[in-house]
């Protein structure tokens, strides 16, 4: 079955075929995990970069925590080993014998970070004390897919001190901000902003805030969290700072963290039935320059063609000149699969006429994907179009979005429907975890709690609603 069929009858087998296809991922001889292949992780340097400036601009400092845990550490903090119990990986021996002490291979690093900040917060004046790490965790998986849910993964995470809730309140929500700036602007994926049920909460948080993006499929994916963690965190650590005013406190503490999750986001988001399918702003090759001719014409075409790429560079636009074997319809289609904003097609004839072809890999209504342009003032014109295309994705899935986000009232409601057409349930819910429960049955769960205030009567037990929650399918 081709991809077009694959899109709009198995979106899963789609997805699968798309990230082997367009080169993003490959087979791993580990269960559970995947080999990130140089385009794939190109995707995820450029995320990085993006993110790397926004984390920083909070005043928060890069360091690196070890790999392994102690096990005691994890048992310190109650909630927090409950939580990730079932996924955590154990190493028992090493060196050819039996450890004295089991370490744990990193799911997260609340608990070493904590016990160095122990070391390193003493007063009032090391507050606040603002760390992130980029790092790979392990979470035992047992139904692995590339970038969604596997045992080894990417991400950054941060980890900050507070003297006050205030602040830490603060920092919480800006963080989840720039999440969202970062979806919204480089990804071009609308995102909505809310916090996290009690039972959805992150192991040994207070409060849990994300944000949630809708797939192609109709199910939802939470891309990003940041959390304020209980105080019973940094005092089973025994974290304390002297206050101005003489007396001994508990810090108010934060994590946040985003994954190469965003990479599996971009693919369902965007792609289709031609497969990946690139925002500008992500894309590692923005433009690709294909010279087209005879033999004798492919050594002119190919000398125009990298002439043309050195003024892209010059404007910071990423190029790419295929000179490869094979014909322009193979190519093409190998970049169309790959998500290349603009290809540009460049033969004799072209040159003479001082025109180029260029074809846009995401053709919105009423635009032609193919258009003419003079090869004057073209890196002036790229650079307008390719903003033009972010824009466009971002309208696109837009719209896609706000067509299945539906109003319901009742779980029956909620069950027929989203068995038909999956998409985000705004509803009613009267805060009782047995209702939220419920949801199991369908499939579903609560994303998020939102701040609209619509609905009247819980979804599942018809009391008075307390909270307005949106309900989904999920990744």
């Amino acid at each position: 079955m081709d991809l077009a069929q694959l899109y709009t009858t198995n979106f899963p087998e789609w997805y699968q075929q798309v990230i082997f296809d367009a080169e993003l991922v490959d087979q791993s001889p580990t269960r559970g995990s995947f080999v990130i292949r140089p385009y794939g992780y190109a995707l995820w340097e450029v995320i990085q970069k993006d993110l790397d400036a926004r984390i920083k601009n909070h005043n928060v400092k890069n360091a690196y925590f070890p790999l392994f845990i102690p096990e005691s550490f994890l048992k310190k903090e109650a909630d927090h080993i409950e939580g990730f119990s079932p996924e955590l990986a154990v190493v028992t021996h090493a060196g050819g014998k039996q450890l004295e002490e089991p370490y744990v291979v990193r799911p997260t690093s609340e608990t070493i970070i904590y016990h160095m900040f122990e070391r390193w917060i003493k007063s009032w004046r090391d507050l606040p004390l603002n760390i992130n790490q980029w790092a790979n965790v392990v979470r035992w998986e047992m139904r692995p897919r590339a970038f969604l849910r596997t045992t080894e993964f990417l991400w950054q995470e941060g980890h900050t001190a507070h003297a006050t809730r205030e602040e830490a309140l603060k920092m919480v929500k800006a963080m989840l901000n720039e999440y969202k700036e970062l979806a919204e602007t480089l990804l071009a994926i609308p995102v909505i902003v809310g916090e996290k049920t009690a039972n959805e909460r992150f192991a040994g948080g207070e409060i849990t805030t994300t944000i949630e993006g809708l797939m192609g499929d109709g199910k939802a994916l939470q891309m990003g969290t940041s959390h304020l963690l209980q105080q019973s965190f940094p005092a089973s650590f025994d974290v304390k700072f002297q206050a101005e005013d003489g007396t001994n406190k508990t810090p108010w503490c934060t994590s946040w963290g985003a994954t190469t999750r965003l990479i599996g986001a971009l693919v369902m988001v965007h792609g289709d039935e031609k497969g990946l399918a690139l925002p500008p702003r992500i894309a590692p090759t923005q433009v690709v320059i294909i010279p087209i001719g005879s033999k004798d014409d492919l050594v002119q075409a190919k000398s125009k063609a990298h002439e043309l790429a050195a003024e892209f560079k010059k404007s910071s636009i990423r190029v790419l000149v295929d000179e490869s074997e094979g014909r322009p319809g193979a190519k093409y289609f190998h970049w169309e699969m790959r998500g290349v904003p603009l290809r540009l097609e460049l033969g004799m004839r072209d040159i003479s006429a001082g025109t180029c072809v260029v074809a846009r890999r995401v053709v919105i209504e009423g635009q032609n994907a193919k258009e003419v342009l003079p090869l004057d003032g073209l890196t002036q014109k790229v650079a307008v179009i390719l903003e033009e295309i972010q824009q466009n994705m971002f309208n696109r899935a837009l719209s896609k979005r706000n067509a299945s986000w539906f109003t319901a009232e009742t779980f029956a409601e909620i069950s027929e429907r989203v068995a038909d057409k999956p998409g985000f349930f705004q509803t009613g819910w009267c805060e009782k975890t047995s209702c939220e429960l419920e949801l199991k049955a369908i499939q579903c769960s609560i994303r998020c709690i939102i701040p609209e205030k619509k609905a009247e009567k819980c979804f599942f037990c018809g009391d008075a609603s307390v909270q307005e929650v949106l309900i989904a399918k999920a990744y």
